[in-house]
C-alpha cells in the first residue's frame, strides 16, 4: 500500500477547530461533512 498523506492547510484545521468549540455539530455530522477520518476530529 503506497500512497501520499493528505496533508490539510492551517486554514482548514483552524475552521475544524472553531466548530468543534462551537459545538453546533456533532463529532460525527462534521466528519461526514467534511470527509475526513472520526479520528482525526477527535485529535
Amino acid at each position: 500500500m503506497t500512497g501520499k498523506r493528505k496533508r490539510y492547510s492551517a486554514e482548514f484545521k483552524a475552521k475544524m477547530a472553531l466548530e468543534a468549540i462551537r459545538g453546533e455539530l456533532t463529532a460525527s455530522q462534521r466528519v461526514s461533512k467534511h470527509g475526513v477520518h472520526q479520528t482525526l476530529i477527535a485529535a
